[in-house]
Formats: C-alpha cells, structure tokens, sequence
C-alpha cells in the first residue's frame, strides 16, 4: 500500500492537538511535498528525514512523496514531525509493517545520523495522548517528563533505526516506567533574614492565602532575600500543581524531572520586554508569568520596568490567565502565580534610612513613586515597608524562625481553605467575599471607619477582606475579629500619592 497514517500532535498554547500525518508515495518525477501549514522548520524536516533514511541503509523511494499534516488550518511548528513523516514513508514503501502504527502517537527530531534528539512540550503531548488511548513514541531525553503523566504509556527511544525495529516486532522497546522519587525541596531558609519581623509576617499571610506583595524600603535591607525564601513557606504543590507546572516548563523546553514538585521562581531583569512578560512572538510562545505558574514572580526594583510593562500584569493578576491574540493565532496560557515586587522609596534609595543621607526632592521621589500605576497598586493585595535593620540588631547572633515552622502554619491555613472553598483566598469571587469574609459588627465598625479616612476603592475593600480572611485562617478561626481587619488595613497603608494621582 503507497499510503501510511500515523498521529502525532502539535502545540497550541498549553493544547495540545492531534495531528494526522498522511504519506502517500506516488509515480512520476522525484519530489517531496510537505502540505499542511508547515512552518520553516517542519519544511526543512525534508533534508533531515532524507538523509536520516539513507544513513541508517533505508531506501528512500525516487518517487513522488507527498505529506499532509491534517488538519490543514492549524500551523505547524518545530522538528517533532519528523519521526512521523520517515515512519510514514516507511510504512508507505513497505519497509515496515503498517498494522500496528494506529496504537501510536510518535514525535522526535532526527538528526542525520538517525539519532533522536529532544523535543518541547512532550509532557503536554503525553497528557492528551493518554486520553486518546494510544502510547506515545518519544526521544529518550524526554521520555522522564512524559512517564511523569499518570496512566501514560511512554516508549523511550535513542534512534529511527529503534523504533522501526519495534514496530516490526524485531526488538521491542521497554516503556518507560519512570517514578519520581518524593524528596524534601531545599529552598533557602528564612531564619538566615535578620530582624525584619512584620515583612516576615506579611509575608506568611500572603503565603497562606495565595496574595501579592509590594515590599519598599532601603538597599540592603533584605528584600531580596525575603523573596528567595518565600517559595520555601509555599503549600508543598499538589499532583496537580505540579503536573501543570512540569507541563508548561516543558512548553519551553527547561524542564528537568529533578525540578517534580519544586515551586518555580522567576525573577526577570528590568529591562525585560511585555512580551518577555506574558509572552507572545508570531507563534505564541508563554512569557515569564506561566513560567512561574504555581510558583513566585519577583520582580526586583519595580519602578525600573517600562511602565506599559508593568501595564500587562493588571489582567493576569486578576483572572490568572492570560491570552495572547496573533493576525491568525490565539493562545491562552494559565497564569496562576504570587507576585512578590520590590523597589526603593526614592531614586536614591535611601528614604527614611537612619543614615539621613537622603537629598531627594519631594518632586523627585513623586515622580518615581507614580511610576507605578494607580490601578497595578490597587491589585496588589499587601503593600509593607522593610526598614533598615539596626547595627545591634544586625550584628547579634540570635536566628529568627525557620521556612520550616512558618510553612507549617501555612500549610495548615491553606488546608483550611481547600476544604471550606476549593482554593485559596486569593482567588475567591465577589460573591464568596460576601459569604465567607464577612466580620463582626466591630470589625465592620472598624473597616467602615479605613473606608472612609484611606478612600479605599471598592476593589481594595475586597482585597481586604480576603487578607484578613487569611490572617483568622491562620489562627484556625471561622470568624474574621477586628484584630484581622486591623492588620490587613494596616497592610494597605503604603500610600503612593503621586502614583494614585496619575
């Protein structure tokens, strides 16, 4: 038979869709036709398959060959096609036996020795294959992300010349049963932070309830590194987080099966582009806040990025998805991440330090401050300032509480708030707002009171709420008391006037 189909799939955004790879092999003068919106790259596969053929002693038919990559309006992208397309004119020129190719789907670039070599996105190929019932041919390097999809079938294989002597019933190849083994992440620890107790605090609510932080003070004062510890007092990630997380890592081509449950953290330089940021490029590729999905985004010296960068956060931070829309392509990508900023509070940096050597003009330090947008601010859930930590302070030997005490108090909180709502307290409705944070008559005394002296917008009201929904979780209390309300008022009061102004 002149005709072979076989399946593989091709990426669009976190989708990923099943492609139907025709080959025929027809009379008349030697030609190779690829159909089927191909981009560059799966164009060029013609070279490699051809001589990846001939090196491995194949016979490549001097016929006319033609590939279809159905369906035909879904672009095509990258070298995954091209271990479909020569098992294809395999089956077609009866080299191999074509009964069994309906059990697979197959990816993996060829080199033109015949090796295979790795692809992107193949935990994402894995998980839908596994729905379709058929097991999945891959290039060994990725066949330890694929395994990690449960009930996958995964046959790893090192080169064309394996594969097509499975398929033939000749040598068989053994699936790949990889299990990640369970570890304890190692995160930097937070008893190493001297002093700076409330930024530490701050920083436990917004772990417990999935909340943003804007962190200002000083250079020097720790910021930075509050942040690098902060994934260490995370929830440890569910089978589900991490398999999310391993798959868009995976989309982009850096995930390593040492990473399995490993909270990501990102942390872009300034003068990363909005594309950088959430993504995009004529095929749709993620940006740093999936790459972060489940994990932390820091963004250091916040004032620093282009303002219509920072622009590009407002949707994501409140639908926790972004889609990015091309002339002929749409992508979504999810986008579930905690924002952790921080900047100085003047161009100086020096504001407040006990030093006094600030000189900066009150104009000046309005100017820097309104860099950043009123409605960013009103998004970020906890707003603190981390002073200078004093010379004793700094200079004595005692340690501050470990990651390890403070992420059992959050795990706990978060357990909290799985079992009463499904997710964290970040993400709840304007309607569980109603339902589920509402305090006593006090504590509405009290809020009513912040309302009206800090002209809360109806969106920080909200934001209040839930932060102080967080702060009683973490006292494993149903009720929200005025004590919670004050505190998360209190995280609300690092006022930006210039910035609110603009």
């Amino acid at each position: 038979m002149s005709l072979a189909v076989l399946y593989s799939r091709a990426l669009s955004g976190m989708e990923a869709v099943l492609v139907t790879v025709e080959v025929h092999i027809a009379n008349g003068l030697p030609n190779f036709t690829i159909v089927g919106l191909p981009e560059t790259e799966v164009k060029e596969s013609k070279d490699r398959v051809r001589a990846a053929l001939q090196n491995c002693h194949f016979d490549f038919p001097a016929r006319r060959i033609t590939v279809n990559l159905a369906p035909a309006d879904l672009p095509k992208e990258s070298g995954r096609f091209d271990l479909p397309i020569a098992l294809g004119i395999l089956a077609a020129t009866g080299q191999i036996p074509q009964d069994q190719l309906a059990k697979y789907e197959c990816a993996g670039e060829l080199a033109l020795t015949g090796e295979l070599r790795p692809i992107r996105g193949a935990l994402a190929m894995t998980y839908r294959a596994v729905s379709s019932g058929r097991a999945f041919i891959l290039p060994q390097a990725n066949a330890a992300e694929a395994s990690l999809v449960e009930g996958a079938i995964v046959y790893p294989a090192q080169s064309l010349l394996q594969v097509a002597a499975h398929l033939a019933g000749r040598e068989s190849i053994a699936p790949c049963s990889n299990v990640p083994q369970p570890f304890q992440p190692h995160y930097p620890d937070m008893s190493e932070v001297k002093g700076q107790m409330q930024a530490k605090r701050a920083l436990e609510v917004a772990a417990a309830g999935g909340h943003s932080v804007l962190m200002m003070g000083p250079p020097g004062t720790g910021k930075s590194m509050l942040a690098s510890r902060f994934p260490g007092i995370l929830p440890q990630m569910t089978e589900s987080e991490a398999l999310q997380s391993a798959a868009m890592q995976s989309l982009d081509g850096g995930f390593d099966t040492a990473k399995w449950k490993i909270r990501p953290y990102r942390a872009p330089h300034h003068t990363a582009s909005g594309v950088a940021l959430v993504g995009g490029g004529s095929y749709p590729r993620p940006g740093e806040i999936s790459m972060a999905l489940h994990g932390v985004l820091f963004l250091d010296e916040l004032p620093e990025f282009e303002r219509s960068v920072l622009e590009v956060l407002r949707e994501p931070l409140e639908s926790g998805r972004i889609t990015i829309s091309r002339a002929a392509r749409r992508a979504d990508f999810p986008a579930q991440f905690q924002l952790i900023a921080a900047m100085n509070p003047c161009p100086c940096g020096y504001l407040g330090h006990y030093n006094g050597k600030c000189r900066c003009t009150p104009d000046q330090i309005s100017r820097y401050r309104s860099r950043i947008s009123g409605p960013l601010l009103d998004r970020i859930d906890i707003q603190i300032e981390v002073p200078a930590v004093a010379q004793d302070e700094l200079l004595s030997r005692s340690e501050g509480e470990a990651s390890a005490k403070l992420q059992a108090r959050v795990e706990k909180a978060r357990q909290h708030q799985i079992a009463r709502q499904g997710k964290a307290n970040a993400q709840l409705t304007i309607t569980e707002i109603e339902n589920l944070c509402r305090p006593d008559a006090q504590g509405n005394d009290l809020l009513q009171q912040a309302l009206t002296r800090l002209n809360f917008s109806a969106r920080a009201y909200h934001r209040v709420l839930k932060v102080a929904r967080s702060i009683a979780d973490l006292e494993d209390l149903d009720d929200i008391l005025p004590r919670h309300i004050a505190e998360a008022v209190q995280y609300r009061r690092l006022i930006f006037d210039g910035a609110r102004n603009t």
